[in-house]
């Protein structure tokens, strides 16, 4: 199961998954992980998917690139 962590909150860090958020349990997710990563769980704990989360962020710099551009 993957999903995208939109922050932290409380106890909880909030992520989308399946275009659903959902508040985990900071004691379910990695210490390592941050707002914007995306997440995936390995049975035990939700941790950083490093290959996606770089993929993604080079999406969402392109789309800004392309808003901003004249």
């Amino acid at each position: 199961m993957k999903g995208i962590v939109e922050g932290f909150e409380d106890n909880y860090c909030i992520i989308e998954i399946e275009g659903n958020s959902k508040n985990v349990p900071l004691n379910e997710v990695n210490s390592s992980v941050k707002t914007c990563d995306v997440v995936e769980w390995n049975g035990h704990e939700w941790v950083t998917n490093p290959e996606e989360t770089q993929i993604r962020i080079k999406e969402i710099k392109s789309l800004m690139k392309d808003v901003w551009e004249d």
